[in-house]
């Protein structure tokens, strides 16, 4: 009788259903895999339901480069309000302390000959402005002019010259305020080549100019050669 073939397991179906088995595990250890690096990912930018939700991301930035609100908020509105300016209120008294001036207020209006009639120039102690232009404090360019001498004494603005950028002085006016205005600079014309349009033309803010008589004096004209202006805006 012949040998019988020698026995053989069926191993194919065996290791193919493991290989299956491993196949499927690694597809859905994969598959968890992704499923959980999406959740991860997804937590960044998605709160859960009954946590807290996240903080914005953070921002690089300098502390220059972040401004102060309230400090930013005020400097505007100052800004704003130089802008502005005051409502119209006639001028009372002008007070600069620097050259000891303490002085009261009088309309000036324009002469026959079209420039600017001068204070009386009897009175020392008083000084001029322009009332049917802009008021010191409103916006605009308000003129304030004052005698530096008289035929007897030195006047109200006789120490003018002495002014310096960043020097201020204080205009009382009618309605009870007071504007505080800084010197920019001064400078000196010539009576005639005196640049009229740069000195009382109209500004976007409220400004003041203060003149005077300034240079040598003319005897034959009984009048000095310049004008002394003082630019100055309200604060």
């Amino acid at each position: 009788m012949a040998a019988s073939p020698p026995s053989t397991a069926l191993p194919a179906p065996a290791p193919k259903r493991r290989r299956l088995r491993t196949v499927v595990t690694v597809i859905w250890l994969a598959a968890a895999l992704l499923l959980t690096a999406h959740l991860v990912a997804d937590r960044g930018t998605v709160p859960d339901a009954g946590g807290p939700p996240h903080a914005p991301p953070a921002v690089a930035a300098t502390a220059s480069a972040v401004p102060d609100a309230p400090r930013t908020a005020a400097a505007r509105l100052s800004a704003a309000n130089r802008a502005a300016g005051l409502p119209r209120s006639e001028p009372v008294r002008l007070l600069i302390p620097k050259i000891a001036v303490d002085a009261p207020f009088t309309d000036l209006a324009i002469g026959r000959t079209g420039q600017l009639d001068p204070p009386p120039p009897d009175d020392t102690n008083l000084v001029g402005w322009y009332a049917k232009g802009h008021s010191p404090g409103e916006t605009g360019t308000a003129i304030i002019a004052g005698h530096v001498d008289t035929t007897t004494a030195p006047a109200v603005f006789a120490r003018l010259g002495e002014l310096k950028k960043g020097d201020r002085f204080h205009v009382q006016r009618a309605d009870g305020s007071r504007a505080t205005f800084a010197v920019d600079h001064k400078e000196s014309f010539r009576k005639d080549a005196f640049p009229s349009e740069r000195v009382y033309g109209d500004t976007p803010d409220a400004q003041v100019r203060l003149i005077t008589c300034a240079g040598a004096y003319d005897r034959r004209a009984r009048d000095y050669t310049e004008n002394l202006v003082v630019f100055a805006r309200l604060v």
